[in-house]
């Protein structure tokens, strides 16, 4: 599994970078869940990234489908490796489709090999969003390259509280069956992606918990270290033990305090 940590500007960038990020996300935090940063920050990311690491891009919530192909064209053209798009306000899935369909032909105009990642919500009703399932569908009728289950709504507990386990579970193993790569997120913390890792996903994303001051403060080079530990089976540093909840090697990565 490879670690996603979502950054503001190019100081975060190379943080989580020397930090042992994977995939180095453009968001602004300070937006909505998927907040797009202008076409001036998403470049100085991917030059501060320097080819290091690839570099994904939130577009936000889809608006119509010209809106979506001209983010999709403009952050490609910032050489973005990934392109990521949702759907809140959107409940028909025919649209969904289209409005992917539509972030396709838009990168597509610059370079075929920049991928649309198609992202459901777990809390899909607040979101007036299509269910997560249908997202998958869309996703691959569509030509997008991947999934991802996210929150849409910040306020309301980790993934794993909004949505049931079991079903998460589900849904991974149905975008698996349909080719697409799978990212989970969602106010992860330690524990959370050793689970992501146990339920076989591909990538998992990160803010909160790599950031010294939660989602809107800045990314701490130690915090993405000991959540890359986690992510790659490895030991996390007893020096960093104490930032962020972590499963002990030989625990059982699902089991959890908090109910869901």
């Amino acid at each position: 599994m490879r670690l996603l940590v979502s950054v503001s500007d190019p100081t975060e960038a190379r943080a989580a970078l020397d930090g042992g990020a994977d995939i180095i996300d453009a968001k602004d935090p300070t937006r909505d869940s998927l907040g797009a940063v202008s076409d001036e920050v998403l470049r100085s990311i991917v030059a501060a990234v320097g080819g290091e690491r690839r570099v994904s891009a939130a577009l936000g919530d889809a608006a119509s489908a010209p809106q979506v192909a001209r983010a999709a064209q403009a952050a490609a053209a910032a050489r973005a490796a990934y392109v990521k798009v949702g759907f809140a306000g959107t409940s028909d899935p025919a649209r969904v489709e289209a409005l992917i369909a539509a972030a396709v032909r838009g990168a597509e105009l610059v370079s075929a090999s920049v991928g649309v990642i198609a992202v459901a919500y777990a809390d899909a009703v607040r979101a007036e969003s299509v269910p997560p399932l249908c997202v998958i569908d869309a996703a691959e009728r569509a030509g997008a390259v991947g999934v991802l289950l996210d929150t849409a709504f910040k306020d309301q507990g980790a993934l794993f509280q909004v949505m049931e386990e079991s079903a998460v579970r589900y849904w991974v193993r149905t975008a698996h069956e349909a080719n697409l790569l799978v990212a989970l997120a969602g106010r992860l913390n330690g524990v959370d992606l050793a689970t992501a890792r146990a339920l076989g996903a591909d990538v998992a994303g990160v803010r909160g918990a790599a950031c010294e001051g939660g989602r809107t403060g800045r990314i701490a080079p130690e915090r993405v270290r000991a959540l890359a530990a986690v992510v790659r089976q490895r030991r996390v540093p007893s020096s960093t033990r104490g930032w962020i909840p972590v499963a002990e090697p030989g625990s059982d990565v699902t089991s959890r305090a908090t109910p869901r």
